[in-house]
């Protein structure tokens, strides 16, 4: 079986970098995704990914990745499901973030060429805990 997820899109807020308990980053952050509308109507409808990072790549994303940035992700979904405040079950899903590449041109004000940012970073990612 193979779980693999490769999206383009851009950032909807600013990476959270957390710590867990044990010291290992993790961010959280949200990108916004445009799909093309099937149907006679044409245009295009957004889908809000929720992505997940772990280690190295947490504290990448949290340095590098603000909002309305466009970024590509790979990764695998990742379906959870817990009990919410109400007892009811919930379902939640986010992709877990493998690789990153910012795609644009740098922010104002930086050195360098305007090219494609190349700080793609590899996790290790064995470890699914909640923050």
């Amino acid at each position: 079986m193979y779980n693999k997820a490769f999206l383009i899109g851009n950032l909807t807020r600013d990476p959270e970098l957390r710590y867990t308990t044990s010291g290992i980053p993790v961010a959280k952050f949200a990108i916004a995704v445009n799909r093309i509308r099937r149907g006679g109507e044409g245009g295009q409808d957004v889908d809000f990914i929720n992505i997940v990072a772990w280690r190295r790549l947490a504290e990448i994303c949290g340095e590098y990745l603000k909002k309305g940035r466009p970024v590509a992700i790979e990764g695998r979904l990742q379906i959870r499901t817990f009990e919410g405040r109400d007892g009811q079950q919930k379902v939640f899903s986010e992709v877990v973030a493998e690789n990153m590449q910012m795609l644009g041109r740098k922010p104002d004000g930086s050195t360098g060429t305007g090219q494609s940012e190349d700080l793609a970073g590899t996790a290790d990612n064995n470890e699914d805990i909640p923050f």
